[in-house]
């Protein structure tokens, strides 16, 4: 006999209710509820790293505010199942229709737990939850089932608590439902349609997390009444919400914080001629490396004070370009994934909201430096060492103007023509070893017509975090397991100069080397909504000897494009969110990013946050490094808001209406 069937006859007044469809239904959405908040606090244990000097108070707050987007995702994901169980027709007493409804429940919620599951390896990596633009983003890798997989055993305490929480729900999710009201009609309708009216109005109330003509239904930026810091938005969010919310319409609208005539005063992508350098380089090539997860923090050159000045990091030879370069103290990345780089280094296009390149808006004209170059005679080329089509590379190099593209495909068609195995340069999950590429690009290169601009994208530091074979113990291991890995991707990047060096067209090549986002932290300065955006930005020409040094100028990836025109002296009008940082001081001395969800500024001593509305915190980063010590929003300048605020709005409202580029100009 049955849990179910041991109360069909005679039952109590309390059994009755026990069994009553609207008990049993909000018996299950208790209980899914209390997986997600298990599967919150186990987010929390297990990834402490990503939040320092959280109070057991502050935990509990988090943990309560999380609830209201649970109850979100929870009554969406079993809006079908409230429906069959809160129906005012006795037919869903019977035992086949109960079980019905009861796998209702079940399907969609196990996959809302798994997906949520899966987040709290990738959360780690991408610094906020997952949105719906992920299958655009990795919508061309035909790789992401073994990438899951290794997953899984690198983070089998994720996989075995997934399943857990997975059994838990089977066994616990209750099917009985029986009204055992008394058989007259005009007893039974009344009473089961009051309650589903009742029903219906807390279950919008649920929906929208709260309910009358004040409250609109919450989004992803709501989680910041729960939270310190952005990066904690993490806790408080989870993934199906974070999903549900990002496919509903268009994620830009115009704020309109200025009139379109004044909008210009206070920030414009237009720019007018490039600022000529005094000796001006012309005709030189240009070579632009895009690191993998090369964080400020894995260098020695930026980090002599730590550990009492014994760290020394993991990236000797671009030590010693840095050194040599007019590198920047204050340089920032646009973004957090390798998608938001391009756009941001290349066409000087920023990530707000949502990476440009999985957006509505990806097949607008743009802007880009490979377009400027081909003007003036540039042969442009790019390089990404992953299967072609990955990560939407190759169909932005392309919309940017790159005359071609060399991706693993041409990658294997080199070594076959050159009787080598491709396949034993494969690094078995993401692309081909940097070593192996970078010799191949250098190659290429040295075939290409000059002037020419190239730029090329690493892909061996990047988890799963593995090394070639012949190279195990070779680097060291450091406190992170990517640490090796920056290791080798840094001795790959000193055999490329070694072989670049050795070429004619070296001496008169400008190269520009940055990384597209960081990575895993050692450091509580570098876990820091400052510190999450730090990435290396410098400027390396053989022989060039007026260079300065440690330049304290903000600058973003943004700013790449503008500078290396106005080193070339590039005299046309061009479009892009940066400035020229290279040959004269910016004119608004800032660097602008989105840490989901509140906008960034940062000066060279502030940093504000602005959730599109009002600043949200303001913190002096030179005074207070771990940002633990919030400023009144008066020591923000009024300018600096200003700027902010039309950049902003110059963004969305260029996105939207197709406005990336200067009429006639690229």
């Amino acid at each position: 006999m049955t849990h179910d069937q041991k109360y069909d006859r005679q039952p109590s007044a309390m059994q009755t209710l026990w069994h009553h469809p609207w008990v049993v239904a909000a018996c299950n959405i208790l209980l899914i509820l209390a997986v997600y908040t298990l599967s919150r606090l186990f987010f929390y244990l297990t990834a402490g790293d990503l939040f320092p000097d959280v109070t057991p108070a502050h935990l509990a707050e988090m943990m309560g505010g999380g609830v209201r987007f649970d109850l979100t995702a929870v009554l969406y994901l079993s809006s079908v199942y409230l429906v069959l169980m809160l129906i005012p027709f006795r037919f869903r007493e019977r035992p086949a229709y109960r079980t019905a409804a009861r796998w209702f429940f079940l399907v969609p919620n196990i996959i809302g737990v798994i997906v949520n599951s899966i987040d709290m390896v990738y959360a780690r990596f991408s610094d906020r939850r997952t949105t719906i633009t992920f299958f655009s983003e990795f919508g061309n890798d035909n790789n992401l089932l073994r990438i899951a997989a290794e997953g899984m055993v690198q983070y089998w305490y994720v996989s075995v608590f997934c399943i857990a929480m997975l059994i838990l729900l089977v066994l616990l999710t209750r099917s009985g439902a029986k009204t055992q009201s008394p058989a007259r009609n005009a007893v039974y309708y009344p009473v089961e349609t009051a309650l589903l009216c009742i029903s219906v109005y807390f279950t919008i109330i649920g929906m929208r997390g709260g309910f009358g003509a004040y409250t609109r239904p919450i989004t992803l930026s709501n989680a910041l009444q729960y939270t310190d810091r952005p990066r904690e938005t993490l806790l408080v969010l989870n993934t199906p919400f974070s999903i549900m919310r990002s496919t509903e319409g268009s994620v830009y609208h115009n704020p309109h914080y200025f009139p379109e005539a004044e909008l210009a005063r206070h920030m414009t992508p237009e720019h007018g001629n490039g600022q000529v350098i005094p000796h001006k380089l012309g005709r030189y090539n240009v070579v632009i490396v895009i690191l993998e997860s090369f964080s400020k923090e894995y260098t020695g050159y930026f980090n002599r004070h730590l550990d009492g000045g014994a760290y020394s990091g993991y990236t000797p030879f671009l030590d010693s370009l840095l050194a040599n370069s007019i590198t920047y103290t204050r340089s920032f990345a646009s973004g957090r994934k390798s998608i938001d780089a391009m756009p941001s280094v290349l066409s000087s296009i920023p990530m707000l909201i949502e990476p440009y390149v999985v957006t509505p808006y990806s097949t607008n004209t743009i802007s880009s430096l490979a377009a400027c170059l081909k003007k003036k005679g540039y042969t442009t080329a790019f390089f990404h060492g992953a299967p072609n089509g990955s990560m939407g590379f190759q169909a932005y190099a392309r919309s940017a103007g790159f005359d071609a593209y060399y991706g693993m495909d041409e990658y294997r068609h080199f070594c076959r023509q050159n009787g080598r195995d491709a396949e034993a340069d494969f690094d078995g999950t993401w692309a081909i070893w940097d070593e192996e590429f970078l010799r191949y690009m250098a190659h290429t290169t040295g075939t290409m017509q000059e002037p020419f601009l190239t730029a090329v994208f690493t892909a061996s530091s990047h988890h799963p975090f593995h090394v070639p074979a012949r190279y195990e113990g070779m680097f060291p291991e450091g406190t992170q397991p990517i640490h090796r890995c920056i290791g080798y991707s840094d001795m790959a990047l000193r055999r490329y100069f070694d072989f670049a060096s050795r070429q004619p067209w070296f001496d008169n090549t400008l190269f520009v080397l940055t990384a597209d986002h960081t990575n895993q932290t050692s450091h509580l300065e570098y876990a820091t909504a400052k510190g999450l955006y730090e990435v290396p930005i410098a400027f390396y020409m053989h022989g060039w000897q007026d260079r300065r040094t440690d330049s304290t100028t903000v600058i973003s990836q943004t700013d790449i494009m503008p500078s290396v025109l106005a080193a070339l002296g590039y005299d046309e009008p061009f479009f892009a969110f940066g400035e020229n940082a290279l040959t004269q001081r910016k004119t608004h001395p800032y660097a602008v990013c989105y840490n989901n969800p509140v906008f960034q500024i940062m000066s060279d001593s502030l940093l504000v946050q602005f959730d599109g509305s009002m600043v949200t915190a303001v913190f002096n980063y030179n005074n207070d490094p771990l940002l633990r010590h919030r400023l009144p929003v008066e020591h923000v300048p009024a300018d600096m808001i200003a700027y902010l605020k039309a950049y902003i709005q110059q963004y969305i409202a260029r996105m939207t209406e197709n406005r990336l580029t200067i009429t006639g100009n690229p």
